[in-house]
């Protein structure tokens, strides 16, 4: 990956905002974009895939107007941020959760704080912020999830002395492979050596590629009718769409090319016009999508579950907050999660909220209304 000098172009940001860079944090130059006046109460942004901290750029504006110093990196193997390597065959510990931890914590105290009013984290952002507020709750005052609920760290099994733990569980691939209709969990897709191949090379262009998949996600793909499914097997998860549980034979790019919107729809769209879906291909264009998929990676081989496993049985016990979209599958793609989140994992959820018409980008699709639950969060805890 080439080094970037320059933060990104103002011309392309809202008023408001303003890019730099951090260096030195866990050994990378962090690329952040940033609102409102520093040493006001800060709120931590942490976006998923395949996103930027550009993706905030909504709703940035409206939390520095409330009072709030607002910080958005380019996390570990995105956009500008460099001292990241992403070849598929690298050394995959960079991108374990206790390490993307250690990147929050560094950018905090790069910036002067010891402590944050909340983080925030969308899609595996999500993920980011909870395990940061996990092992650092006195850092992470609050913790706001979207779109990717946490059931909580792996669990060890337990009193197996007298009760045997149950067989493992049958690789869900190959069961999803026996289905009449062959299926394969995106997940272990975008973890395959091709995945960032087809993505770049989609038939379509990479900027076509993009929006379409963003469309798919969206709550204008008016099909996304999300519910619970019954459990983790081939047969329930294939209720799911395919941007989640696609074809055998099918790239990513094959997947959501029937999905893409006309050129009335998309001049009509007003959460991502081309010029700002310009700056997701340019961005993609020069870094490709492999450090993103380094994180999937990490998830499907769970080489780092015995690091994880140390923290079974704790909890998150700051207050809490999970929003997403009413069309979001996000929220049921594994099952249970949602529901041990806010049973087990969470114990002081104080809002649990599904955004009307939103899909998997509230942040983006619906910014007044995302910036009105966390500053209602907020303010619960007295901050607002």
């Amino acid at each position: 990956m080439s080094t970037i000098l320059s933060p990104l172009d103002p011309a392309v940001l809202p008023a408001g905002i303003r890019a730099r860079f951090v260096p030195r944090v866990n050994g990378l130059a962090v690329h952040v974009l940033e609102a409102g006046v520093p040493g006001r109460p800060c709120l931590l942004l942490l976006h998923g895939f395949p996103e930027l901290a550009y993706s905030w750029r909504r709703i940035m504006p409206m939390l520095a107007d409330a009072g709030y110093y607002v910080v958005a990196p380019d996390l570990r193997g995105y956009g500008r941020t460099t001292g990241w390597v992403a070849d598929y065959d690298a050394d995959l510990s960079p991108w374990r959760p206790t390490n993307l931890a250690r990147d929050a914590v560094g950018l905090v105290y790069a910036l002067g704080y010891r402590s944050v009013a909340a983080v925030i984290g969308h899609d595996f952002g999500s993920p980011i912020a909870a395990w940061s507020t996990l092992i650092r709750p006195d850092i992470f005052r609050s913790v706001a999830l979207m779109s990717a609920p946490f059931g909580g760290p792996p669990a060890v099994p337990f009193d197996t002395v007298r009760s045997p733990p149950p067989p493992p569980a049958e690789n869900i691939n190959k069961a999803l492979a026996r289905l009449h209709r062959p299926r394969k969990h995106y997940h272990y897709y975008f973890a395959s050596r091709e995945a960032n191949a087809e993505l770049m090379n989609a038939p379509q262009g990479l900027h076509d590629f993009l929006r379409g998949y963003y469309h798919y996600k969206s709550g204008d793909w008016v099909q996304n009718k999300p519910h619970p499914i019954g459990g983790r097997t081939a047969k329930a998860l294939a209720e799911i769409p395919t941007y989640y549980i696609m074809d055998l034979d099918r790239t990513m790019p094959e997947t959501v090319a029937p999905e893409m919107p006309d050129h009335a729809a998309i001049a009509a769209n007003t959460w991502l016009p081309d010029a700002a879906l310009d700056v997701y291909t340019e961005e993609y264009q020069r870094n490709s999508f492999q450090g993103g998929l380094q994180w999937y990676r990490v998830t499907t081989t769970g080489i780092f579950a015995g690091e994880q496993e140390l923290f079974t049985g704790r909890t998150i016990d700051v207050p809490s907050l999970f929003l997403s979209g009413s069309r979001d599958w996000g929220v049921y793609q594994t099952p249970g999660a949602f529901e041990r989140m806010q049973k087990e994992a969470c114990t002081r959820m104080l809002i649990c909220e599904l955004i009307e018409g939103a899909g998997h980008w509230p942040q983006q699709e619906k910014p007044a209304e995302t910036v009105a639950l966390l500053l209602r969060f907020l303010k619960e805890q007295g901050h607002g």
